[in-house]
């Protein structure tokens, strides 16, 4: 099972969505688990990790089985190669055992073009990067992820759920 996992703060607490599904193609969940975090760390500039990792990781402690892949919402490398992000942070949490890919939605600085990726008639790229799989594979996934608008549909699903919004 691929997971994708999204975090919504309020105040101190957090609300995490992951879904699950089997295949990059999927146009349905085949499940979704949400949980509660309360004493969330407080945003700290250039170290976000901090406030998400351990919401993710709780999320990750409540599902009964290791997904093949994760996909989080930010990105893996800041700069595309080097610079950790989020989803290296989760990686390496995750003793390298699990591939992680990241799918920015805003360019951050220090990253170039051959991360960014068009999907549907979007203009707007997201950026892909990875961690355990190649940079090029895990591009190819989100391209090939259901949905006809820049965001795939069951990245879409995991924002909405932790927002509260299904």
């Amino acid at each position: 099972m691929i997971l994708a996992i999204d975090v919504d703060y309020q105040e101190t607490c957090a609300t995490v969505a992951g879904v699950l599904f089997e295949g990059w193609q999927d146009s349905e969940a085949a499940n979704v688990v949400v949980t509660n975090v309360s004493n969330v760390c407080e945003y700290e500039t250039g170290a976000f990790y901090k406030r998400e990792l351990p919401c993710i990781l709780k999320l990750l402690n409540e599902i009964e089985y290791k997904p093949s892949c994760i996909v989080v919402d930010g990105y893996v490398f800041l700069d595309g190669i080097s610079q950790p992000g989020l989803g290296k942070y989760l990686y390496d949490a995750l003793d390298k055992e699990i591939p992680v890919i990241g799918v920015a939605k805003r360019s951050f600085a220090k990253i170039s073009d051959e991360f960014a990726l068009l999907r549907g008639d979007s203009q707007k790229a997201l950026y892909i990067t990875a961690a355990g799989i190649d940079q090029a594979l895990a591009k190819e996934y989100i391209a090939s992820m259901y949905g006809k608008h820049r965001n795939p549909s069951l990245l879409k699903k995991a924002d909405q759920v932790c927002r509260g919004i299904v």
